[in-house]
């Protein structure tokens, strides 16, 4: 199972990139000193130009991803599908294949089941296996990926650990290597609209001259609650809490982390690096069920950049509590929606608004990755996904521990929170205590990795 980043948070000297520069830019870090693929069609025997794709995951956001790399090209389809449980298999392939139609080429033999069923999607012969099972098994899945050549687009988030990042970032660098192409599904570093804002707060919008001078940001992902799959008696531990994944931190990493990391990200993505520091206070308000496992319901994270300046994160599950879900950025002469491109001046009026609509985002990153793989100069987003989620995995130890917790302790921590075995009769990482109940950190107590 999975066993830094180096990202300096400075400010930049330069105006932020156009679109099509700010992705180039990526595809040129992959490629820089590398030997890169030939284009695209000229890999495939015959000189084909379709490109196939396996998914690993078929839950709502594989069936979604399937659906927009389809969208996106005309030359894509699905060759090969797999789940741990068959009846999402089988459910996923009969929904694609009766939207999807022809596109939908999985035979009775290329539909798996099982823990090891990744292997045998990639074992297939598909080009690129998107990867969307629940986030604890995805540096697993991308070092398999890897490992067999294979282009990946994985979902947020990378991992649930620290340990798991550190995998994800060496696949990461082999991926380069190889010539792969990376993508990971924060959509908004691909949305036309954000990267018209972000060019702007870079060019100085609000205030500091050129690069920007952001002094703080605030980011939210404040909504209501999520699905809850209540035990069963037939399953087993192992299968009650993969079915209901979302309420354990070794499949989910907690809402902070599998969900928040979006707003966090845009922080990080105006900020160009990374936080070096973190204090949090978080706990659980209404979700205290026996299905609703062990994570929290809220978290109020302050994070601190290496130049001093912090981002103020909130995100919470709560009914009828305030929902905001967006990220602020503010400095010397203003401060800037960001989600919703509107720039406002010291006194609140509002002097500038962005107005940029492309592709949706959701199609648009695989349209961008498609592109990218067929011309030979691949994205490399997967540092970049695991820079955002162990900055949410900083946030979760800052608030479960409520003691302040430095990047470099962190990502250096050898605390995994992965099963040693895998297996539906095996036990996993955390286990219910006789009322049925799991161990909740308790900040002051816990030492933010386990309660």
């Amino acid at each position: 199972m999975p066993q830094s980043s180096a990202e300096k948070s400075s400010q930049p000297t330069s105006p932020g990139p156009s679109r099509r520069q700010f992705l180039g830019a990526t595809a040129a870090t992959a490629a820089s000193g590398l030997v890169v693929p030939r284009a695209f069609g000229a890999v495939h025997e015959g000189g084909s130009d379709t490109l196939r794709i396996g998914l690993v995951g078929c839950g709502g956001r594989g069936k979604g991803a399937v659906r927009d790399a389809l969208t996106a090209g005309k030359e894509v389809e699905l060759v090969a599908m797999g789940d741990a449980f068959a009846d999402n298999t089988e459910a996923a392939y009969n929904e694609l294949s009766g939207a999807l139609g022809d596109r939908i080429k999985v035979s009775k033999e290329r539909r798996f089941s099982g823990f090891d069923a990744y292997k045998s999607v990639i074992e297939s012969d598909c080009d690129m296996v998107i990867l969307a099972t629940p986030p604890g098994f995805r540096p697993l899945h991308f070092a398999a990926a890897v490992d067999a050549g294979k282009h990946v687009f994985m979902e947020k988030p990378v991992a649930t650990d620290a340990p798991g990042i550190r995998q994800v970032m060496e696949s990461s660098k082999i991926a380069k290597e190889k010539g792969l192409g990376v993508g990971v599904g924060l959509q908004r570093r691909h949305d036309d609209q954000y990267i018209a804002t972000i060019d702007k707060i870079w060019n100085g919008a609000l205030g500091g001259g050129l690069g920007g001078d952001v002094l703080y940001t605030r980011v939210y992902w404040n909504s209501g609650g999520l699905w809850v799959r209540p035990r069963t008696s037939e399953q087993t531990e192992m299968e009650y809490q993969m079915r209901n994944w979302y309420y354990f931190n070794w499949l989910c990493g907690d809402h902070i982390v599998e969900q928040h990391i979006h707003n966090i990200d845009v922080s990080n993505w105006i900020k160009q690096g990374h936080p070096v520091m973190a204090n949090a206070i978080g706990g659980r308000e209404v979700r205290k069920g026996k299905d609703h496992g062990q994570i929290f319901d809220h978290h109020a994270v302050e994070f601190t950049y290496e130049d001093g300046t912090t981002m103020m994160s909130q995100c919470r599950h709560i009914d009828g509590a305030w929902s905001q879900v967006s990220e602020f950025a503010h400095g010397a002469d203003g401060h800037c929606n960001v989600s919703g491109g509107r720039f406002y001046d010291r006194n609140g009026k509002v002097v500038d608004v962005v107005r940029k609509r492309g592709e949706n985002a959701y199609v648009q990153e695989h349209i961008d990755l498609q592109k990218s793989i067929r011309e030979g100069k691949p994205l490399a987003e997967g540092e970049t996904g695991a820079e955002a989620t162990m900055t949410a995995i900083l946030g979760r130890v800052a608030s479960y521990s409520g003691k302040t917790i430095k990047w470099d302790d962190a990502i250096n921590s050898d605390i995994s929170l992965m099963p040693e075995t895998y297996a539906f009769d095996a036990n996993p990482p955390v286990m219910p205590d006789e009322q049925g109940r799991y161990p909740v950190p308790v900040p002051g107590v816990s030492n933010g990795w386990t309660a």
